[in-house]
């Protein structure tokens, strides 16, 4: 689908740079489905390689990685105007008209800058970088060479969207302006006391406020931070960009995402709500209670609680407002329980988490079955203590329960490969999240998805996987300054004077969190504070794959709180109640899953 969410002009400037983009965008979109495939099909025969033939394909986990820096760097044009993009526009909505056309061109600003660095700072680096690759037979640079390249792409895609939307004089104002911040970056030295790090964030916290994409938002406050006294040059900002993304660990994350997308368009889906319906459907609050066991049960499929939304959204909250739920009770009731999908395996967050941090995928995804289960249990409380149907399910019977058993079964099929696999160690993540989409592709080849569905997914899960990649990419600058910058020094300092116990610093990381995931995505948060706060835990006895666990809790019940609250405003776009009118609903199951943070914290003090 192309970003223009409205139709635009057939003649003049606008009606040409539509007709340039349309194509340009297509084109995009089908280089990363093909990419995409490719990585699975280089995964996958790795697999099939060591089993059968007790050999493997050389070079397979750095080709692994090539791919997906080319699939983050071509795929993040498409995100501009998407919600890929990961804008932050509660606050530009409170301005003024007058004002928010010019959060617009500040907000764009951003853009420019993460276009010129990644195209200039690519080609520097292209330049400057020698060696072949020892496993490829490459040259060292075209690794680099495909961020100069998405680069350009997001500076064609940007002016050719604002063209399009007749917004000819703010372009060309954001471009002069970003030109401008880009070639004084580097020329002039501003002294301030504020260590580096600071200054990148307050720069960020700007970007954030107008509403630029928040990995735009991050590497040109990285930059820009140069004049202020970083460390890190251009050169180095692009190689940590690159660095943050090329770790075989994250294709796991178009993997998951795809075997989520083939997993509702097969329609498997639907047998999952089936067979819930099938076991709580007669109780009180059957329906939402429904709603909350298919989320548990999608999770061991998706990994991605933004994807559970948009499909719970779609598809109970008609159900649940015709047997006379409110809307907006409707909407909290499914945005809540989406909450779930990134904690309980196979968790995107919790990949997320073991490349920032270097702990066991597999120890993590057992204490997220754990922490899921406390959350859920908690979320079944609220439901029933705040609902009361109007017109409860029959009670199924014993035939209609097998039925919906066995209909079911090929769904959970995906958790236990993905589950076992990883735990068991017969495969690794990222071959455990291939497999689960190679088993995805055969259920949507056995439902008969035509051949546009399948790509469909595959274009939506690459899409999505290169916005993840990108922002896990840009925030590497902004964690190198912070350890620069020794914020986990600072940290320490902090349990030190508390006392040093679990409880002190259980109490601080929690609060920490809970200030930073109202303004950062989860991604962003992991990244940056995962680091920092782990070496406290550790050091004062905490397990840390349950400190993992509780990171993950506490920054996914962000999920539905203001300003960010990414699960209320896919939820409020799919059902179009308005998201004041969610936030406001969705406070009953909010405190229930900080009882739920709470009695996990107090788990690790205890065990």
């Amino acid at each position: 689908m192309s970003t223009l969410e409205t139709a635009l002009p057939a003649t003049g400037a606008a009606g040409i740079a539509a007709r340039i983009l349309r194509p340009l965008e297509a084109a995009l979109g089908v280089i990363c489905a093909s990419i995409l495939a490719i990585l699975l099909v280089v995964v996958l025969c790795n697999v099939l390689l060591r089993y059968v033939f007790d050999t493997g394909l050389l070079g397979s986990e750095d080709l692994g990685i090539w791919l997906q820096v080319a699939l983050i760097a071509l795929g993040a044009p498409l995100a501009i105007n998407s919600t890929l993009a990961m804008r932050l526009d509660v606050f530009v909505q409170r301005l003024p008209a007058a004002g928010q056309p010019f959060a617009a061109v500040v907000a764009d600003v951003f853009s420019v800058l993460t276009g010129l660095i990644l195209s200039f700072g690519g080609a520097e680096i292209a330049t400057m970088l020698g060696g072949i690759s020892p496993t490829l037979g490459l040259p060292e640079w075209i690794r680099f060479g495909f961020l100069g390249a998405g680069g350009a792409l997001i500076l064609l895609m940007l002016v050719l969207q604002r063209i399009a939307e007749r917004r000819g004089i703010a372009v060309l104002a954001s471009g002069l302006i970003g030109i401008l911040l880009y070639v004084a970056a580097t020329r002039i030295s501003l002294q301030t006391s504020l260590p580096p790090s600071i200054i990148l964030g307050l720069i960020a916290a700007l970007g954030l406020v107008v509403a630029a994409p928040l990995p735009h938002a991050f590497l040109g406050a990285a930059f820009l931070s140069i004049a202020f006294g970083s460390s890190l040059p251009e050169p180095a900002i692009v190689s940590s960009t690159v660095t943050g993304m090329s770790k075989f660990l994250l294709a796991a994350i178009p993997f998951f995402l795809l075997a989520g997308g083939l997993l509702t368009a097969s329609g498997v889906a639907n047998q999952l709500v089936r067979f819930a319906a099938a076991l709580v459907g007669h109780r009180r609050a059957g329906l939402a209670q429904t709603t909350l066991l298919t989320s548990v049960l999608f999770s061991g499929a998706s990994g991605s609680s933004v994807a559970n939304a948009a499909f719970g959204a779609s598809t109970f909250q008609p159900e649940l407002v015709k047997r006379g739920y409110p809307p907006a009770q409707a909407g909290a009731i499914i945005a809540a329980t989406s909450v779930l999908d990134n904690v309980i395996p196979p968790s995107i967050a919790f990949l997320i988490l073991a490349a920032a941090t270097n702990l066991s995928v597999g120890s993590l995804l057992v204490g997220g079955f754990f922490a899921g289960g406390v959350m859920a249990v908690c979320l079944a409380v609220a439901i029933h203590l705040t609902v009361r149907e109007q017109e409860p399910q029959p009670r199924a019977d014993n035939t209609e329960r097998w039925k919906s058993t066995i209909a079911a079964i090929p769904a959970f099929g995906l958790g236990v490969i993905v589950v076992v696999g990883i735990r068991m160690g017969v495969v690794t993540t990222t071959e455990a999240a291939a497999l689960a989409a190679f088993y995805t592709v055969f259920l949507g080849l056995g439902a008969r998805l035509r051949f546009s569905a399948l790509f469909g997914a595959f274009r939506q899960a690459a899409t999505e996987a290169s916005a993840i990649g990108l922002l896990i990419g840009t925030a590497g600058p902004f964690a190198f300054l912070l350890a620069v910058d020794d914020v986990s020094g600072l940290i320490s300092h902090l349990t030190h004077a508390l006392g040093n116990s679990p409880i002190a610093v259980l109490l601080l990381s929690n609060i920490i969190l809970l200030v930073v995931g109202l303004v950062l995505d989860i991604g962003a948060a992991i990244l940056l504070f995962g680091p920092i706060l782990l070496p406290a835990a550790v050091a004062a006895g905490i397990d840390p794959i349950h400190f993992g666990a509780i990171i993950v809790v506490n920054l996914m019940i962000h999920g539905l709180t203001p300003p960010l609250g990414m699960l209320i405003f896919v939820v409020s776009g799919v059902t179009r109640v308005p998201a004041s009118a969610l936030f406001r609903a969705v406070l009953p199951y909010l405190f229930a899953l900080l009882v739920s943070l709470a009695i996990i914290c107090a788990w690790a003090i205890i065990f």
